[in-house]
């Protein structure tokens, strides 16, 4: 598609897609090989009306602006900032944001930068409006031979599109749906490189399903992967690490920071980066010579930091809109339902005296839910199904009202494989999960998705939701997800935001009357 490399997806429904340009997705653009001239020809070429003069000129202005200053390593110096621009080089030099991140001034077009500072100075160029081209190079790190296994898979397509990408740049972020097979790029990327590599995880058991796929994906062993979690320490040529242990502290001090020394790494992988913790962003700054991939379902972003995953991990290398991997067949169609569920009077009343701050948590978890949730639930008979929340006593609730087991931060990790392990066997028809379950979890035979809480807003919650039940199902049939939500309140409001970035996907969603899912059989609760 000619305007996807420098416009981002805003939303994108069966005829209509609309795309934002964004000086981020310009420099994204410029980072990835494209100039100013051919985007202005590709916006000319394919727009319907003629496009404003003004807007042309600011696109042009806009990617000019990327790689005027260079991060390049000199063979006397080390590590340097040149200015093509000397003026541009002068301005931001007297900028107290880049305070103690640049040492002496070599020349008039060359600056001398500590290469400790090498992600920071990024950051920060980033934010002044001059994102520097970094083309200071990566070490190859510790060499350690990694193919492919030949037997029984190959690449999809789009997935040596994301690697052919990726490798290009040498660092970046690739953008597949829930379920497209991130983990494939990243073991593609693994075998590119046949160096050592440290791989950053949300969790234990998706570190665990890493391990998996790697050993049935590739050559390696499980002696020569190691864990590096709460519960084991091992540093193997290949290391999975979980973001948590990497951002505990002792003392106020992070106590695990010598993993990222351990070893000469050589590939560096970000799963789920879109979630990367603020501690992890400072972190990443030391490594900016290692070749660096980050997977995710969606750089958004609900602090607004994409524009960090960009100058720390690196540019978008490869992005693939959701319904056009759904048309390909290689994830599973799915139909998107709010159920609005009107509130008993007692409910209305303690949600009216309630402070504004706790209202949300009044709304989600209103009682009156848990008939919806059943009516749902047995609607789908046969089905595999999550019910997906983020207060922990309305999980408890649920979980006794289904007769269902519950996963949640306090379950060891013995017992969510456990549980995981007979929900994929079909032993486990319902499970239900808080926050724990929102990303990284392979439950294929998954179906059906309710979610009746979660955390205020958030888009890429939703979207990582949805992701739980995208898996391709055996005999090609449909996914649903459901949203309940309490009518009236700021739960209506917050549900509208969630739902943007997949509406913006092209999944519509309908909304249902909970008296119509419920019909007359089930009692309401109060």
């Amino acid at each position: 598609m000619a305007i996807a490399p420098f416009a981002e997806l805003e939303r994108s429904p069966e005829h209509v897609h609309t795309y934002r340009l964004t000086p981020l997705g310009l420099w994204n653009a410029r980072a990835a090989g494209h100039d100013a001239e051919g985007v202005v020809d590709s916006l000319i070429r394919f727009s319907r009306y003629p496009v404003p003069n003004a807007l042309l000129v600011d696109v042009a202005e806009t990617m000019d602006r990327y790689g005027r200053l260079q991060l390049v390593n000199d063979p006397v110096h080390g590590l340097v900032l040149r200015g093509l621009d000397k003026i541009v080089l002068i301005e931001v030099a007297k900028s107290k944001k880049l305070a103690g991140m640049l040492g002496n001034r070599i020349d008039d077009e060359t600056i001398a930068v500590h290469p400790s500072e090498r992600g920071r100075l990024k950051q920060a160029l980033l934010k002044l409006g001059w994102p520097a081209e970094d083309l200071a190079g990566y070490v190859d790190g510790e060499a350690h031979e990694i193919a492919l296994a030949e037997d029984g898979w190959h690449l999809r397509s789009y997935q040596q599109e994301a690697v052919d990408g990726f490798w290009a740049g040498g660092s970046g972020v690739v953008v597949l749906p829930c379920g497209a097979g991130k983990t494939l790029v990243g073991a593609a990327a693994m075998a590119t490189a046949s160096a050592t590599t440290l791989i950053l995880v949300t969790n234990t058991v998706a570190g665990r399903q890493w391990k998996r796929e790697l050993i049935a994906r590739t050559s390696l062993t499980e002696e020569e992967i190691g864990e590096y979690s709460g519960e084991r320490k091992e540093i193997r040529p290949v290391t999975i690490a979980t973001y948590q242990v990497l951002t505990s502290r002792r003392g106020g001090a992070f106590t695990h920071l010598d993993l990222f020394g351990a070893r000469d790494w050589g590939l560096v992988i970000y799963d789920e980066v879109h979630l990367l913790p603020a501690p992890i962003f400072r972190f990443t700054a030391d490594l900016q010579a290692r070749r660096r991939l980050g997977l995710t379902a969606t750089l958004v972003r609900e602090d607004g930091r994409e524009g960090d995953v960009f100058s720390l991990i690196g540019p978008k290398r490869y992005d693939a809109p959701w319904k056009d991997i759904e048309a390909q067949g290689w994830i599973a169609p799915a139909e998107c339902t709010e159920v609005r569920v009107t509130l008993t009077e007692n409910e209305r009343m303690t949600y009216a005296m309630t402070d504004a701050e706790e209202r949300y948590r009044v709304a989600a978890t209103a009682r009156t839910k848990l008939p919806v949730v059943r009516a749902l639930v047995d609607r789908h008979p046969g089905e595999q199904v999550l019910v997906i929340g983020g207060y922990i006593d309305q999980l408890h609730e649920l979980g006794e009202y289904l007769d269902a087991p519950i996963i949640q931060g306090a379950t060891t990790n013995k017992e969510r494989e456990r549980l995981f392990d007979a929900f994929r066997s079909g032993e486990l028809r319902t499970l239900v999960l808080s926050k724990v379950g929102n990303f990284s979890i392979d439950l294929p035979e998954a179906a059906v998705a309710i979610q009746v809480s979660g955390t205020f807003g958030s888009r890429q919650e939703e979207a990582q939701r949805l992701g739980r039940v995208l898996r391709p199902k055996g005999d090609g049939r449909q996914a649903h997800f459901y949203t309940v939500v309490s009518r009236d309140t700021i739960d209506t409001e917050y549900a509208a935001h969630r739902q943007r970035f997949l509406a913006e996907q092209g999944y519509a969603y309908t909304i249902v009357d909970a008296d119509d899912v419920i019909g007359p059989a089930l009692p309401q609760i109060d």
